[in-house]
């Protein structure tokens, strides 16, 4: 489909997409947003209708090629679905898993049209769920020393290992995993990127507690668990590459490029519910009212700047390293929202339960705790740092001094 010209194009597509979201969205999940899912949320009939019907419409993926079942929307349209998402509270029931954020994204990119057919329509739908099998115990930050490996056994592979932190990996059908094929090349050059089903008995996994109560994360050992020969996804032995586009489409899921859905409060609303204001209805604290206004124009930067990236991803036809500037930036604005939510909230968002609590404030200390981990998942910051001194700014690896 070819990208409109003109504002009279996308608003006469805005009017479409209101009238099908005011259609299709149920208004009970107004302002849940993906925060606020749990398991019953998740299984209501309001949340599976929803799936259902924008996996259908191709709207979950909204700029993905229709023949795979994607909406086949150029990037002007899509922003505009995602404000008018925005506009009722809604949100997109499938950006919690990997499939649409990681997995997705990299068969598009690495693919064979078997794989494509196979895999991507029903990611699409939503009918299957995805995780990633990366970071292992002894392989975190210098995930090239991972140790899982992958046999050659004729007709199938061979899979024996242990992952860590994988996401998800309790819910999910499919795990995108990282393997070693050629223990005897250099370690970045015996890496191949496997499609292993997580239907099997020689796959287990061990959710990991969190101290904020959910467990999003496990372990997974493999023992003696099989993939076809077309498992394998790219070349062999050249998976690092593959593995590092992935990390690159994680990233940008993590900036709100892609969009996530709910309507986030403004923290001035917020504010004037917990402290005092003055007789204009302006926030008495002034130190206070100057942190919120800076946290907006932070919040705001990283938008523009997302927009920005996003065409320069288009002209060099993938993402580029705004990607990892982008990540950092949303961990702030997500920790630093939380941080002042908490000190505005007081003693009304710290609480853990009981009916002195409503649900907002409850979601908020749990918010505030899972969100430390956005420091460290899909790359730590000082990872991120990293490479934005090197690829970016041109620094040397090392300093020296003088």
């Amino acid at each position: 489909m070819a990208d409109f010209g003109g504002d009279l194009e996308l608003e006469d597509f805005r009017a479409e997409a209101r009238a099908w979201l005011e259609a299709n969205f149920p208004a009970s999940l107004a302002g849940k947003g993906l925060a606020a899912l749990t398991d019953a949320l998740v299984d209501s009939p309001e949340f599976s209708a929803w799936k259902k019907a924008i996996g259908e419409k191709g709207w979950a993926t909204p700029t993905w090629p229709t023949q795979y079942g994607g909406g086949g929307l150029p990037p002007a349209q899509a922003r505009v679905l995602t404000q008018e998402m925005a506009r009722i509270g809604a949100f997109n029931p499938l950006m919690f898993g990997m499939g649409i954020t990681m997995i997705g994204p990299t068969i598009l990119d690495y693919g064979t049209e078997a794989q494509k057919q196979t895999h991507i329509p029903r990611i699409v739908r939503g009918e299957v769920r995805w995780c990633v099998g990366y970071s292992e115990p002894n392989a975190g930050s210098d995930l090239a020393s991972l140790q899982t490996r992958a046999v050659d056994a004729g007709d199938h592979w061979v899979i024996n290992g242990q992952k860590t932190w994988t996401s998800g990996a309790q819910w999910s059908d499919w795990c995108g995993m990282l393997v070693r094929t050629d223990p005897s090349a250099r370690k970045h050059d015996g890496i191949s990127f496997m499609l292993v089903d997580m239907h099997q008995p020689g796959i287990e996994t061990r959710p990991i507690a969190l101290i904020a109560g959910a467990s999003p994360f496990c372990e997974t050992f493999i023992t003696d668990a099989v993939a076809p020969k077309d498992a394998l996804l790219g070349q062999l032995n050249v998976g690092w590459t593959v593995g590092k586009r992935l990390l690159q489409h994680e990233r940008a899921s993590q900036t709100g490029a892609m969009g996530g859905g709910g309507r986030t409060v403004p923290l001035h609303e917020v504010a004037r519910k917990y402290v005092a204001v003055d007789a204009h209805g302006r926030i008495e604290d002034q130190d206070l009212r100057t942190r919120l206004v800076r946290h907006q124009m932070d919040a705001r930067a990283h938008a523009l700047t997302l927009v920005r990236a996003a065409a320069e991803a288009k002209e060099a036809n993938g993402a580029t390293n705004a990607a990892s500037v982008l990540k950092n930036s949303a961990t702030h604005v997500a920790q630093t929202r939380a941080e002042l939510t908490l000190e505005i909230m007081g003693a009304q968002g710290l609480g853990w339960a009981g009916e002195d609590f409503n649900r907002e404030e409850l979601e908020t200390v749990r918010g505030w705790l899972s969100g430390k981990a956005m420091s460290i998942y899909g790359g730590s910051a000082e990872v991120q740092n990293n490479i934005i001194s090197k690829r970016i700014l041109g620094l040397p690896d090392t300093t020296h001094s003088s």
